[in-house]
């Protein structure tokens, strides 16, 4: 799988599903679409694209060929595929499981960003927003504040690999109600982190080159 829900639960160990741990990557599962699928389009599919990716050979080649022809040419967010790699904040920072909630709320305003990766003895462990830590806090007593993240049930988040279409991402995040996703490489280390900021950027750039011209 190329896009993984992690459902909630306490930053014990990892939380990564096993398509990230090192596995070759299979069969994109997806909800249902949206938005029928135009029958006049003909370009590799981003499950098409990553298991060709894998198999080498002339099948490698063929996708590699299908992907350059379909992206060449057109404005990123108007792509059929589009990775998310190209979108994603190498930026990552991150937090032991054994923080507390003022300690992680304190690494995110030192840096002035609003989602960590809680980490459990370098392990992926889970991915928190500063908006769900104060949503929490309300709902829970003052000293909550000084409880530590291992003691916590966590939300849900979702992982991608770089080469996962960032419109299938955008669509399940939406679906989730999530604004951020973790992007993990092949041995499931973080490699950046896409939110719904970096997809305003992305069309509002887009509108602005358009305006322009």
């Amino acid at each position: 799988m190329s896009i993984h829900v992690s459902e909630p639960g306490r930053p014990q160990g990892t939380r990564l599903p096993a398509a990230f741990r090192s596995r070759q990557v299979e069969n994109v599962t997806e909800l249902t679409e949206s938005g029928a699928i135009s029958p006049s389009h003909s370009e590799a599919t981003d499950s098409e694209f990553q298991q060709a990716a894998h198999s080498g050979g002339n099948r490698q080649q063929k996708a590699l060929q299908e992907y350059g022809a379909a992206a060449g040419g057109e404005i990123p967010e108007e792509r059929v595929y589009l990775p998310v790699s190209e979108i994603c904040s190498p930026a990552i920072y991150s937090a032991s499981a054994m923080a507390s909630v003022a300690e992680a709320m304190d690494v995110m305003e030192t840096n002035g960003v609003h989602h960590l990766v809680v980490l459990a003895e370098d392990n992926v462990a889970g991915l928190i927003d500063l908006r769900w830590l104060l949503g929490w806090l309300h709902e829970h007593t003052s000293e909550a504040i000084h409880k530590s993240l291992t003691n916590i049930e966590l939300p849900a988040f979702l992982t991608a690999s770089p080469e996962t279409d960032a419109h299938q991402l955008a669509r399940l995040m939406l679906a989730h109600n999530l604004n951020a996703a973790l992007v993990v490489d092949a041995k499931g280390k973080p490699e950046g982190i896409v939110t719904s900021t970096d997809y305003l950027k992305l069309y509002a750039s887009a509108r602005k080159h358009q305006g322009e011209v």
